[in-house]
């Protein structure tokens, strides 16, 4: 039998991360709007997670950061002048719209798509779908950017499909509400499709952001033999849940939920057990773990993966701060055996604008294969580690405030670590500066 695998590939942090306070109904990214943040730091703490999980034998491969600020995109907003006339104009007339496109959010690589590995798909290949991400203008802008990226990662059309992104009248949230399960990698999965828009109840105080509609038709254009569609309580959308991997998690047999995650929650158990006849549950009382504790700690936005030594849960800080959290983990994970070991990043930077580990990275599994027919480039060893950690340390601000994305040097300075990048990652002419 061919042994699959799963792949991680992470969302390098770009150099112009920053707070924008740009996600409505994100908690975090609200509560830290317009404080200082550190580009160089959180970088090297995205770095530091795919180095670790790297040296414990978990294939860990890089998403390269998009171009930002996104000049073009201030230009077809009417803007005018040169590449730093624009950006200045718009600092002067419109500074939410520089904070937008120059938002770093494309280092949450859960977003970037909806993948479906071979074993479930009709022609027996892996599909992507890049999420349109429609609900935000300063993540919209992403999709044309990570299609490109996916088609130069994955090149091969006889094992890869990467799709053109939803019309935008769908919102589609990508990877961050649709979780696989399987017995092992490569058998034949479940593929569970989580939403809150459509023709359903809708929360009260945010908005809901997957529809029903894109889910479903990503299931149709990948060919998914065995697909399962749930809706998400409006009432944790309105407690910060903007995205079910904020509320469940599921890595291959093995599932972990919230019991406010989905309406009739038991009942969609049932349906993926049908596909998965050894499927394991924990279920989350909201009196063991209330939601906003949840939201607040994202235990939820764990990392599952496979290591040499077992099943690993990869945990931010936020989960060991929290005593309640951490006695959960280790007397119901770890003691009940779901779990072999813990695993816990400072992941700070990126906590605070509403991204915890699993928000950081994209699942791809792969047979031997297929994982010979990606850009080798893109899979991150210890030659590729040492490479970027220095591009970071030589580009990135130490600091970075919102008023300071207009300093026209920025752009220079961001244009030249990102040229720099496309040598390291072997990317071409990449990025539309550059053309």
């Amino acid at each position: 039998m061919t042994e699959f695998v799963e792949a991680n590939f992470d969302g390098l942090v770009g150099p112009t991360h920053h707070y924008g306070g740009l996600a409505y109904g994100n908690v975090a990214s609200e509560k830290h709007a317009h404080s200082v943040s550190r580009p160089r730091n959180a970088a090297l703490q995205g770095i530091a997670k795919m180095r670790a999980l790297s040296n414990r034998g978990v294939v860990q491969g890089v998403l390269p950061p998009q171009e930002r600020p996104h000049v073009p995109t201030l230009r077809a907003l009417g803007f005018t002048g040169s590449d730093a006339q624009v950006v200045a104009h718009a600092a002067r007339d419109a500074p939410h719209l520089l904070e937008a496109v120059s938002s770093a959010s494309a280092m949450w690589a859960a977003n970037a798509a909806t993948v479906s590995p071979s074993p479930d798909t009709a022609d027996g290949r892996i599909h992507f779908t890049p999420a349109n991400l429609a609900s935000h203008l300063h993540r919209a802008m992403e999709a044309p950017t990570t299609r490109r990226a996916l088609e130069h990662l994955f090149p091969d059309e006889s094992r890869f499909a990467v799709h053109a992104p939803l019309p935008a009248a769908l919102p589609d949230e990508g990877a961050a509400n649709h979780t696989r399960l399987a017995r092992h990698h490569g058998a034949p999965g479940v593929e569970l499709f989580v939403y809150g828009r459509g023709n359903v109840e809708v929360p009260r105080r945010y908005p809901a952001r997957q529809h029903a509609d894109a889910s479903r038709a990503i299931a149709r254009r990948h060919g998914v033999a065995a697909a399962v569609f749930v809706q998400q309580t409006p009432a944790v959308i309105d407690q910060g849940v903007f995205h079910n991997d904020v509320i469940a998690v599921g890595h291959r047999n093995l599932l972990l939920r919230h019991e406010d995650a989905w309406q009739d929650g038991d009942e969609v158990e049932q349906r993926l057990a049908e596909h998965v006849d050894d499927l394991r549950t924990v279920v989350v009382g909201a009196d063991e773990i209330p939601v906003d504790v949840a939201v607040r700690t994202y235990l939820f936005n764990s990392q599952l993966v496979d290591t040499d030594v077992g099943t690993l849960l990869v945990a931010p800080e936020e989960v060991r701060d929290d005593t309640k959290v951490w006695g959960f983990v280790q007397d119901r994970l770890v003691a009940d055996g779901f779990v072999d070991d813990v695993l816990v990043f400072d992941l700070r930077q990126s906590m605070r604008n509403g991204g915890g580990p699993a928000c950081l990275r994209l699942r791809v599994v792969m047979s031997p294969d297929e994982m010979t027919a990606v850009h080798q480039p893109a899979l991150f060893d210890e030659r590729l580690d040492r490479r970027l950690t220095s591009w970071v340390q030589r580009h990135y601000r130490e600091e970075l405030t919102s008023e300071e994305l207009a300093d026209p040097v920025l752009l220079d300075e961001t244009r030249a670590a990102l040229e720099e990048l496309t040598d390291i990652m072997d990317l071409g002419q990449f990025y539309e500066f550059q053309q």
